[in-house]
């Protein structure tokens, strides 16, 4: 599509974007990124931007240069990159301007450990790194087609970056330190929960623009009647179950959920010092009060089935997730605070095929659970109503919450 005479780098349909936007996202996405590695460089300058070793964290450096990497990788070192999807992701790829780029950032080499084990650059040659391998991307940008497929790169690096920008931000509080660069939660409006009569859905995305290669293609699905929470659950709800003693009866968990419960021996979610007579929990380092009208946050998918259960309600199918959140809006829904767990696990839709970024989707299918809809360190950009993200069932380090369906 055009690029309109007021370009908006958040705009939810970037994925059409033509190169005179693109280019401009592509600087935004870099700025923030560069931002969130100031705001690193405040806490951890004194020590070499290293950060304690933990399973769910990446080094500061590593992400920022990761970031360049992948960009310069796919975009500039590709010679396949006009073929878009069709591109043959084992092409031997042209020299990076970093000759260590490729042992130091990628995936397949530089595993989770051995990324705390490198002698990575310091935080001013990231920087460079990162501006170079932009200014390049933008030339080549600058002399593409203006084709879906001659631009497919090019959005799949910017939105990758978005991704990490949120990762940097769930390490921050990870972390306990305030960037200043998250805006504070939003409460939410209590409203009756939504039915919705049966019907047929097309389930996943439509070809045009950029399309995930999880997200390929709609299908349409049949959906049975389904009652489900017009927002999702709150600190109030999940307070409950807390002061019920949920976290003590193993009637309420799964068989998983209850062995990952004692072994990190969890009585409320993550960061949480306090329910009883209000809640305190650690944001952003700060021991702070959180208003019991916000959503639950923090919580893994274990926590959020044991919730329903309690509950006597289930969580919801990412369809009915998806058709809710598309044909609920214009009757209250509303999404967007927090990512919401789902009971889906992660697999591929009919006729999936693997697009050139192999380690995406694939290596996730059959282990990992669905979440929908963002939270507030999610680029408005890549706020979409088929976007299918996914985590495994234990992670709690995401902003992540639920909402409920009638059992």
């Amino acid at each position: 599509m055009p690029d309109t005479d007021t370009p908006n780098v958040d705009s939810p349909r970037i994925r059409e974007a033509g190169k005179g936007l693109l280019s401009l996202v592509l600087m935004d996405a870099r700025n923030h990124t560069l931002r969130w590695l100031a705001a690193y460089e405040q806490v951890f300058a004194a020590v070499g931007m290293r950060v304690a070793l933990q399973l769910e964290l990446n080094p500061p450096l590593w992400i920022a240069g990761h970031i360049a990497w992948f960009q310069e990788y796919w975009i500039a070192r590709n010679v396949q990159r006009a073929r878009g999807p069709a591109c043959e992701p084992t092409r031997p790829r042209l020299a990076s301007i970093e000759p260590r780029a490729d042992r130091w950032y990628d995936p397949a080499g530089a595993t989770h450990d051995r990324r705390w084990r490198l002698a990575l650059p310091d935080l001013q040659a990231t920087k460079q790194y990162l501006v170079a391998t932009l200014e390049t991307t933008l030339d080549l940008l600058d002399a593409a087609d203006e084709t879906d497929g001659a631009l497919y790169m090019v959005r799949l690096a910017l939105f990758h970056e978005d991704m990490h920008g949120e990762d940097l931000a769930c390490m921050s509080q990870t972390l306990g330190f305030d960037a200043g660069l998250l805006p504070p939660p939003a409460s939410l409006v209590a409203r009756p929960p939504l039915v919705f009569p049966a019907t047929h859905h097309a389930l996943g995305a439509a070809p045009g623009g950029f399309v995930f290669d999880n997200e390929q293609w709609a299908h349409d699905e049949a959906i049975p009647e389904f009652e489900i929470d017009a927002q999702a659950v709150t600190w109030a709800q999940y307070a409950e179950f807390v002061e019920d003693g949920g976290y003590d009866e193993e009637r309420w968990w799964s068989p998983e959920g209850w062995a990952w419960a004692r072994r990190v021996g969890r009585r409320c979610p993550r960061h949480v010092e306090q329910m009883r007579h209000g809640v305190l929990a650690q944001r952003l380092g700060k021991l702070t009060r959180v208003p019991l009208t916000q959503a639950v946050v923090h919580v893994s998918w274990y926590e959020a089935d044991a919730w329903c259960r309690w509950a006597g309600r289930r969580l919801p199918t990412e369809l009915e997730w998806e058709h809710a959140a598309i044909a609920g809006t214009s009757r209250g829904l509303r999404w967007g605070q927090v990512w919401e767990w789902t009971a889906s696990t992660f697999r591929p839709y009919p006729g999936f095929s693997p697009g050139p970024w192999r380690g995406y989707s694939q290596p996730c299918f059959g282990t990992h659970k669905v979440l929908r809809g963002a939270s507030a360190a999610t680029r408005a950009r890549m706020r979409d109503a088929r976007f299918r993200n996914f985590a495994l069932p234990e992670r709690d380090d995401h902003f992540a919450g639920f909402r409920s369906c009638a059992a």
